[in-house]
């Protein structure tokens, strides 16, 4: 007997969306978590350096395997293969750059809120328009 996850009692539109909203806010603490991590192993640089780039980009490489692997077989109900996963690696281009050009913004806007806040703040803007794009890619083929 399948096992059939809560979501799976969704009709098909909600039930990708409600499983990229759960991927993404597994995704966003993971990404957070490195981000935090990589701060203390550099001495917590100061807000808005070369090195506080530097380890929001560590967070973001980090997160992107298990993203890509929970992606596939949780969120879409896809299996890795080429095509998904050279889309996979253009949504996370196209999300590295929004993230990148949020994190200044947000820190100018915010400059008060924690480190942490200001990562899962951006995350999650980057990852609405993410997950848009990823809409394309992960489609099943018609049968």
């Amino acid at each position: 007997m399948k096992l059939k996850l809560p979501t799976g009692y969704l009709p098909e539109k909600p039930r990708s969306a409600v499983r990229f909203l759960i991927i993404g806010t597994t995704g966003a603490l993971l990404q957070t978590w490195f981000f935090m991590a990589a701060l203390l192993m550099m001495s917590n640089p100061e807000k808005g350096t070369v090195l506080y780039y530097v380890a929001f980009g560590i967070g973001y490489a980090l997160e992107m395997v298990p993203n890509y692997f929970l992606s596939n077989w949780y969120t879409f109900n896809t299996h890795p293969n080429k095509k998904n996963a050279g889309g996979f690696l253009f949504a996370r281009a196209i999300n590295l750059v929004v993230q990148f050009g949020l994190l200044p913004l947000a820190l100018a806007t915010f400059p008060e809120w924690r480190d942490d806040l200001i990562s899962l703040f951006v995350i999650f803007i980057g990852g609405c328009i993410n997950y848009l794009i990823c809409l394309v890619f992960f489609k099943k083929p018609k049968a």
